[in-house]
Parts: C-alpha cells; structure tokens; sequence
C-alpha cells in the first residue's frame, strides 16, 4: 500500500518536505504543540531462548545491560561496518520487536536468517499486524496525560492494555511511539487528538528530526555509511564497552584511532533549494552532499541537513540544493 501519509517524500536520494506539503498549523503544532502521525516502519520480532545474546552479538547497542522494558536505537552493520539498516529495538522480555524503514527490511531478514541459530533463536515479519503512530512536539506528554495513556521513563517501554507505548532515551527525534493491532491503534489516535493532538502526515515527523540531526534510512544512511558518520556516538547508537558484534572492529577502530572523513551537519538556506542538485559545493569544490531538507515556516525558512567533509567547518557558507547555506552545529537552534 502506497500512502501520502506513510511514505517518505525522497528526491534523488534527498528527504524533503516541501513548502506546500504540510499545513501551516501542523509545523506549528510540531514546534509549540504535539501531533500524532502514522509510520510504516518494518516490525521483526524475535523470540527463543537466546534471543537477547544472540542480538547482542548483531547489532551496535547494548540491548543486555539495559533490561526488560528498555528501548534502544541501533543499527545491524555488515562485516566491514557499514550500515544494513538502523533501527528502534523494543526488548520486552523473553522477546525483542525491531523497528526500521520498509525498504531495509528484507536485507535484516536475510541478515537474521544467516546469523540466528534456530534452536536458540527465531524471527518473524510482523509488519503487517501492527499499527504504528508517532508523536512528537514539546506538549505532547501533556496530550499524553489528557489522553490516559502511561509514559515511561525515558529509554523505556510500558504497556496499556494491547498497546506499547516506547520513549527514547534522548528525547528525539519522537517523543513516544505506540504499537498495537490496528484497532487499537485506531482507538489510540482518537483519543490523543480529542485530547489535542494535531494528526499530521508522516513527513511531519521529519521537522524534528532533522532539527535534531537524526539520520534518516536513505537520505543521509545509504550503503556506504559508517555509525560514526552519522553521529551514532551522539545518539547513542553505539556501546563500545559490550564486547563484539557484527562489523565491530571498523567501528572500534575509528573511535579509537582515529576519525571520518565526513559527518553530519545542519544547514540554514538563504532561499529555496532545489533538492535535484544534491551536490554541497565550497569555494568550486564538491565537499559533500545535500540529504534532508525541510519548510519550517515564513520566520525560519528552509532547514536541512547534508553529508559533509569534516575540513568544512560550523558557520561556513556553502552552496546547496543551488542557493547559499550557511553550516550549523546539531542540534539546530530554530530560533525566530
């Protein structure tokens, strides 16, 4: 199913919401207020008695010192380090749920099916018995409150009734995700909007994110993507006290002894980019590429993010998306 709400708006390999795209009191409601919106992330549960260890030797996070009830951000990376997919991963024992972009999917899957012993551990696809909403917005746990659903404490998962409702440890880039079959989900929506949520599109979730320079699967994570590129120490992304793991050694190395040559980096457009010309010039030097890209409004402007050479400093002027960008440390300041 192909649906506006759901799916990500991608130009070339660039996220973009578009000036048009969202209404002008749903950026509103993101940046004062709460939204709820639906995603159509990917669900692979894994269930066995080894399920914990032998996810614990796959992915970059931590998923056994955390405990039951937690909810991490992480990645599953190939042998050489590079990124397979990045994901949530809901540990409520004696299973886990991972949670990633659609079109990841299948390579997690095959991933799984090539490292998970069957007698320890199983996965399956339960993408498509589960409904999932994301909320975000700075009154969204008063929404929340309003609505009568629990709020875990940060980094965790709690349970009402059929539904699961998980908060990441940083605060971003959502503030609570909830899962659950469809009706309840459905019921779930209801409720947060008669208690003030604002139901938006999906690429409204993209504002916060990209103020928070969160990577996003196919914009600014492609195939060649390493976890330090894309600030996976900041985020949390990465434990590199727990022992090994699927494509460690490159990751342990770069934070060891050395460092990327490129990472992520907010840009504040002085006009309107075009998303087509992905290409982050300097002084008529190609230094990285443009990624994601978004409208916040008459007072802000276009936002966005881009892949770029570490040699390209915070405040320099760049050209982007055709038009003149000025670099900016994460999380981006909106500011008025």
């Amino acid at each position: 199913m192909s649906d506006s709400r759901l799916d990500s708006p991608m130009t070339d390999g660039v996220c973009v919401v578009a000036r048009d795209e969202l209404p002008s009191q749903a950026t509103s409601a993101v940046l004062e207020g709460a939204v709820v919106a639906i995603t159509r992330q990917a669900a692979i549960e894994i269930t066995g008695p080894g399920a914990i260890p032998c996810l614990q030797g796959l992915v970059t996070a931590d998923v056994d010192k955390p405990g039951d009830m937690s909810f991490l951000y992480g990645a599953l990376l190939t042998a050489k380090g590079m990124i397979v997919s990045d994901m949530w991963i809901e540990r409520r024992d004696p299973f886990l749920v991972l949670y990633m972009a659609q079109h990841r999917k299948d390579e997690v899957l095959t991933t799984l099916e090539r490292s998970l012993p069957p007698r320890l551990a199983q996965f399956a696809d339960r993408s498509d018995n589960v409904g999932i909403v994301r909320l975000t917005g700075p009154r969204t746990f008063d929404v929340v409150a309003r609505a009568g659903l629990d709020t875990p404490q940060p980094g965790n998962v709690a349970t009402v009734e059929h539904v699961t409702v998980a908060r990441p440890a940083l605060g971003y880039p959502f503030a609570l995700q909830c899962v659950g079959d469809i009706g309840s989900i459905d019921q779930v929506r209801s409720s947060l909007t008669e208690a003030g949520a604002i139901e938006t599109p999906y690429a409204a979730l993209h504002l916060p994110r990209i103020l928070a320079g969160w990577p996003f699967s196919g914009a600014e994570i492609d195939t060649k993507t390493l976890p330090q590129e894309v600030r996976f120490d900041d985020l949390n992304g990465v434990s590199h006290s727990k022992g090994c793991y699927l494509g460690q050694e490159t990751v342990a190395r770069l934070h060891f002894r050395g460092h990327t040559n490129r990472r992520i980096l907010g840009l504040r457009f002085a006009g309107a980019p075009d998303p087509t010309m992905s290409s982050i010039a300097h002084e008529d030097r190609r230094v990285g590429r443009l990624t994601s890209v978004a409208w916040y409004g008459h007072n802000i402007g276009y936002l966005g993010l881009g892949m770029i050479r570490r040699e390209i400093e915070i405040g320099r002027t760049v050209s982007a998306g055709g038009v003149s960008a000025v670099t900016e440390s994460l999380p981006i300041e909106v500011g008025t």
